[in-house]
C-alpha cells in the first residue's frame, strides 16, 4: 500500500482496492512483510525444502520471507488492476508470492504487470514458476476434446486421475462432473478450492492441496492465477467438481516449470473441487448472541455497515476482549492462513464509525501473522471458526499506540465486528 493513506470514499479511491481498504488505514513502517509461521511453512513444502532459519531463531517463530519496503515517494496510481478490486499489492508481488507457495505450487503467480516493484528477496528459480506471462495466447475453454482422463473418487477428496494413451490434443477444457448447489463463482467472488493434479505429458502426478491439508483462496477471474484455476472455476456453483485439462498456454506457457517438472509442452490435468464462493459483498446471517454486558452492543443493518453503540461510563480495557456473536462451524483459522473478512470498526469512547468493508461492497483479505494488519487483529481472529461473527475490544497497544491515524485519534481503543467468511492457503494481497 502506499505510504499516504486514503479513507475511504476519498476521491481515487479504488472501491476494490484493499490496500485503501486496509482496517483502520496504513500500519506504521516503510512497507510491507510477508511473514509465515514454520508450522504453516512446513505444511505446504511440496516442491522443495524450507528455507534455512536464521542461526538462534525458535522453531514457532515466524520468518520473514520476502519484503516490500518503498521509497517515500512511490505511488500506486500506474499499476493496472483486472479487474477492479483484486489488490494492487498481490500483482506487485507476483514473482516474491511463488516462494511462500511451493506446498500449493499451482498457485503461482503469473502476472506481474509492472517491473518497477522493488524486491529485496529474489525467488529461488529452482522453486518457483516464471511469473512472465506466456506469449501464447490462452486458448477458449471448451467442455470436451477428442480425448479426456478419467477421474474417480468423491467431492472433497482426493481424484484418482488416470491418463489416455493418446496425447493431448491441445484443448483448454472445463468438464463439469458433479454440480454443484452452492453459490455461483461470478467473476470477482472469492473461492474456496481443492484440487488434485497430473502431468499429462509426463505421467506423473503433482502434490494437490490435498496433499496440504488446506484449499486454496483466491479471486475469480482475478488474472493473478493460471487460467486453469483462476478462469476454470468461473461461472460454477460451490460444491462443483471440475476436470480441467490445460495446455501449456493455460498453465504456465512455453517456460514450464522446472521446480514442478512441468516441461514447455506439457498439458496439465486437473480435478477441482469448489468447496465455498463468496460475493464481493457477502456477510454472515442467523440470529446473533448479544455481547457481555461489559462489551459495546451490536446492531446488524444486513448488507451496511453495523452499529456499534458504547456502554456509558464503561472504562476502557487494557488487554484485548472478544466475543463471538454468531458462532460458525467451519474450521478454526490458523497462523499463516488467508482470510476473508467484513467488517466495521468504530470508536470505543463514542461509538463513531471510522471505517467498514460494507460501505465499499468490498470483503477483505489478510494473512494471519503476516503483519498486514493491527496485532489485536491477529490475535483476535486466528483460531476462531470460519462462519463466526465476532467483536473484537482492541486497546491502543494492541492497534496504533500513540499514532493518530485518520480519523482515529492517537492513544485509542478500538471497536470491530468481523464477519470470517473463509480462509485458506493465499498470499498477502492486500
Amino acid at each position: 500500500m502506499s505510504d499516504k493513506a486514503t479513507s475511504p470514499g476519498e476521491a481515487g479511491t479504488s472501491a476494490g482496492d484493499p490496500a485503501a481498504a486496509r482496517p483502520g488505514g496504513p500500519l506504521p513502517g516503510d512497507g510491507e512483510s510477508i511473514v509465515v509461521p514454520p508450522a504453516m511453512l512446513k505444511q505446504q513444502a511440496g516442491w522443495g525444502q524450507a528455507p534455512a532459519r536464521p542461526a538462534g531463531s525458535k522453531d514457532d517463530e515466524p520468518q520473514v520471507f520476502a519484503s516490500t519496503v518503498r521509497k517515500k515517494d512511490l505511488s500506486e496510481a500506474g499499476y493496472d488492476e483486472n479487474p477492479p478490486g483484486v489488490g494492487r499489492l498481490g500483482v506487485i508481488l507476483g514473482t516474491i508470492l511463488a516462494v511462500l507457495l511451493v506446498g500449493s505450487g499451482i498457485t503461482l503467480y503469473v502476472v506481474n504487470k509492472d517491473k518497477s516493484s522493488s524486491a529485496s528477496a529474489t525467488p529461488d528459480p529452482a522453486v518457483t514458476a516464471s511469473p512472465t506471462p506466456t506469449a501464447d495466447p490462452v486458448p477458449p475453454i471448451k467442455d470436451t476434446a477428442k480425448v479426456l482422463p478419467t477421474a474417480t473418487g468423491d467431492f472433497g477428496k482426493k481424484a484418482t486421475i488416470t491418463l489416455p494413451k493418446e496425447a493431448a490434443d491441445g484443448t483448454f477444457v472445463v468438464k463439469e462432473i458433479k454440480s454443484g448447489d452452492g453459490p455461483k463463482a461470478d467473476k470477482g467472488a472469492w473461492v474456496t478450492a481443492d484440487f488434485s493434479a497430473m502431468n499429462w505429458g509426463t505421467g506423473k502426478e503433482i502434490q494437490g492441496s490435498y496433499e496440504s491439508g488446506k484449499p486454496q483462496l483466491f479471486q475469480a477471474g482475478g488474472g493473478k492465477l493460471i487460467p486453469a484455476l483462476d478462469q476454470a472455476v468461473t461461472g460454477h456453483k460451490a460444491g462443483s467438481r471440475l476436470l480441467v485439462v490445460a495446455p501449456p498456454a493455460a498453465a504456465f506457457g512455453t517456460q514450464g516449470s522446472s521446480g514442478m517438472g512441468v516441461g514447455p509442452k506439457d498439458t496439465l490435468v486437473f480435478v477441482i473441487d469448489i468447496k465455498n464462493a463468496n460475493a464481493p459483498d457477502a456477510v454472515l446471517g442467523g440470529e446473533m448472541t448479544a455481547p457481555p454486558a461489559d462489551m459495546p452492543k451490536v446492531k446488524d443493518n444486513g448488507k451496511k455497515a453495523a452499529t456499534i453503540t458504547p456502554v456509558p461510563g464503561a472504562a476502557e480495557p487494557k488487554d484485548l476482549k472478544s466475543a463471538v456473536l454468531i458462532q460458525g462451524k467451519g474450521p478454526k483459522v490458523e497462523a499463516g492462513e488467508k482470510v476473508l473478512v467484513q467488517y466495521t470498526g468504530a470508536l470505543y469512547k463514542d461509538g463513531k464509525k471510522f471505517d467498514s468493508s460494507l460501505d465499499r461492497g468490498q470483503a477483505f483479505t489478510f494473512v494471519t501473522g503476516g503483519g498486514g494488519v493491527i496485532e489485536g487483529w491477529d490475535k483476535g481472529v486466528t483460531g476462531q471458526n470460519v462462519g463466526s461473527r465476532i467483536e473484537l475490544v482492541i486497546p491502543a497497544s494492541l492497534a496504533y499506540k500513540d499514532q493518530a491515524q485518520g480519523d482515529i485519534p492517537a492513544n485509542s481503543t478500538l471497536v470491530f465486528v468481523i464477519d470470517i467468511l473463509d480462509a485458506g492457503v493465499g498470499s498477502q494481497d492486500s
